[in-house]
């Protein structure tokens, strides 16, 4: 099992995480966890722990780690942005078959707020990249 074993170990954080170098060539042969930094992922900070100087392996590894992360938790966004689609379309759904009256005064004025508040950001946005993507001097 021990040889199994990446040489770091990464505890997720709330914005990155502890960095640790797993040691299991000991007397022992008990897995040893030595923390050695830790990682903002918000502004790529990297925090040696203590007295330590970080290797260039050391440094190789976080930052091949910060972008793994990073990749995932920007995904992970994506993801989520996909799950609110199908809620709104569930919401859709169960407003027009199963809502009771009480049920939507309970959450129409919340629901029209959210969606109107969106729907304004979203066209805002649509249209700044559409004039962005229209080259200069070109009007219809």
């Amino acid at each position: 099992m021990a040889g199994d074993l990446p040489e770091y170990y990464f505890r997720i954080r709330e914005n990155g995480a502890a960095v640790f170098k797993v040691d299991t060539e000991n007397r022992q042969r008990r897995i040893e966890m030595d923390q050695i930094a830790v990682v903002n992922i918000k502004n790529g900070e990297v925090k040696p722990q203590g007295e330590r100087k970080l290797t260039q392996a050391d440094m190789a590894e976080i930052e091949g780690w910060m972008a793994r992360r990073t990749a995932l938790l920007a995904q992970r966004d994506i993801d989520d942005i996909h799950r609110a689609v199908d809620y709104l379309n569930l919401t859709t759904h169960w407003v027009q078959s199963k809502a009771s009256d009480a049920q939507l005064e309970n959450v129409t004025d919340a629901l029209l707020l959210a969606m109107h508040d969106l729907r304004s950001v979203l066209v805002r946005k649509k249209a700044e990249r559409m004039l962005a993507e229209t080259p200069q001097g070109e009007t219809d």
